[in-house]
């Protein structure tokens, strides 16, 4: 793929930009090009990969896209940056996901091409903490451009950062489910019963690093892996306090404030 097609998408995603499709000759057509113009993209941004989304492949898509140093929030702090919505239902709003994520104490280096893939002990053994977490989402295209799968996930697949927060006291004994409540200053107030798309929450986990590694990717101590919503978009108000409860898991409060555009 074209280097203007990467160079088009970092500008993007660090200006807050969301806009019509690539123009035709520079969009990618099938995987392989979408992954390659994804990490063409990493080259161009001005801090490292700090982590990565991802969910478990399904007949015809592959969820995986990296989070970016510079769009990442650590517990304690207590203000989230983000760049509002622009959708005419939610505009002005902050919507995120709320996910666990697995953050590697140790290295996982890309394997050679005949050695054995990791296996589930090894990979478990490199993780250090599990934190709360929140995907910030924002696509850079407009929702009525028709950007299908490749574009988007040329895009970094509807990421553009995460909060990561408090650690969780010890790992729970299952991670399919708990009860989300979320409070707002202004009195809104969200409860349900919020149920991961895989019954382990590592699923996705395990099949990433050993797809990454494929691709001669590493992965890095440091660098958190979220694996899907365990309750889809929330849409939030910004600029006032929020109480997060994931259940018995832990609480975090959160504001959210606009990005500005440099």
């Amino acid at each position: 793929m074209s280097g203007s097609a990467a160079a088009i998408l970092a500008r993007r995603r660090q200006q807050g930009e969301v806009a019509a499709l690539l123009p035709q000759e520079l969009r990618p057509q099938n995987f392989a090009e979408a992954f390659a113009l994804q990490q063409q993209v990493a080259t161009l941004m001005p801090s490292a990969i700090a982590g990565w989304k991802c969910a478990l492949p399904g007949a015809d898509k592959q969820v995986v896209a990296p989070v970016y140093a510079d769009d990442l929030t650590i517990s304690p702090a207590a203000i989230c940056p983000i760049w509002p919505s622009v959708l005419p239902a939610s505009a002005g709003l902050a919507r995120v996901e709320p996910e666990l994520a697995f953050v590697f104490s140790r290295d996982l280096p890309a394997l050679g091409a005949d050695a054995k893939p990791y296996q589930q002990a090894e990979i478990d053994a490199a993780i250090g903490e599990i934190r709360l977490a929140l995907e910030l989402i924002q696509s850079r295209f407009l929702a009525d451009s028709a950007a299908g799968y490749f574009d988007q996930l040329a895009d970094g697949l509807f990421n553009q950062g995460l909060y990561l927060g408090p650690v969780l006291a010890a790992e729970p004994l299952q991670t399919s489910q708990f009860c989300l409540q979320i409070r707002c200053a202004d009195g809104r107030c969200i409860k349900q019963e919020a149920k991961h798309p895989n019954d382990n929450a590592k699923s996705a986990l395990y099949w990433l690093v050993n797809f990454l590694s494929t691709q001669g990717i590493g992965i890095k101590a440091g660098q958190a892996v979220i694996t899907g919503s365990y309750a889809g978009v929330i849409e939030l108000p910004l600029n006032q306090p929020i109480q997060f409860q994931y259940g018995d898991w832990g609480q975090f409060q959160l504001q959210f404030q606009a990005k500005q555009a440099l």
